[in-house]
């Protein structure tokens, strides 16, 4: 079997690559502190979740600085473990189950069933 060998380059595609960088946040990492509240709470979700590395857009140092920071805020009853400003309400009830109403038992056989010849 003779087949041709098919250059490597050919699959690939002229586009040249461009450096991935995103850019980031310009926080300084002594600035990152249980006590400064008003730089800590935009890192916390309306829900009170702490928000990801690719959301804020954090170095990894300055991720773990804020999560260490806010978990001590909240031991400390500076920042609530829940924001309590969105209740929500049930409009309509959910889906229940449905009792049945138990019919008459039937007559069954007692014992053991014979076959009628």
């Amino acid at each position: 079997f003779n087949k041709k060998k098919r250059p490597f380059n050919k699959f690939k595609f002229n586009k040249k690559k461009r450096p991935f960088r995103r850019p980031l946040s310009r926080i300084q990492e002594n600035r990152i502190n249980h006590k400064n509240i008003g730089l800590i709470s935009r890192f916390i979700s309306q829900q009170g979740k702490i928000l990801s590395r690719r959301v804020t857009k954090l170095t990894l140092k300055q991720q773990r600085l804020v999560t260490k920071a806010i978990k001590i805020a909240r031991i400390l009853a500076l920042l609530p473990f829940r924001t309590n400003k969105v209740k929500l309400k049930r409009t309509n009830p959910t889906a229940k189950i449905r009792s049945r109403k138990r019919t008459k038992p039937t007559t069954r056989t007692p014992g053991l069933r014979t076959r009628k010849k």
